[in-house]
């Protein structure tokens, strides 16, 4: 933070307040968190996330990744029953 301002220097002066004010600082500090929140989510869209991580199927289709990685899931599960018995 700037000007040496901390999270306990604020939780010290916080703790000077009555109560109620304690309670009006608390609810004006989650309105404001869940304004930023939602503004972030109202800029947010999947296809922003198009080619963030490129080559991480090694040219892969995705489909045929996921069909794979579940098959070979599967027989590892079946290869550990087998074993078991």
């Amino acid at each position: 933070m700037t000007n040496g301002v901390t999270l306990e220097s604020v939780e010290a002066m916080a703790g000077q307040l009555p109560i109620a004010q304690r309670v009006v600082l608390a609810r004006k500090i989650l309105d404001e968190a869940a304004l930023v929140e939602k503004q972030l989510a109202d800029d947010f869209r999947w296809t922003d996330m198009c080619g963030i991580a490129p080559n991480l199927l090694g040219g892969e289709d995705a489909q045929e990744w996921v069909s794979r990685s579940r098959r070979e899931d599967q027989e590892h599960r079946d290869s550990l029953v087998r074993r078991d018995y």
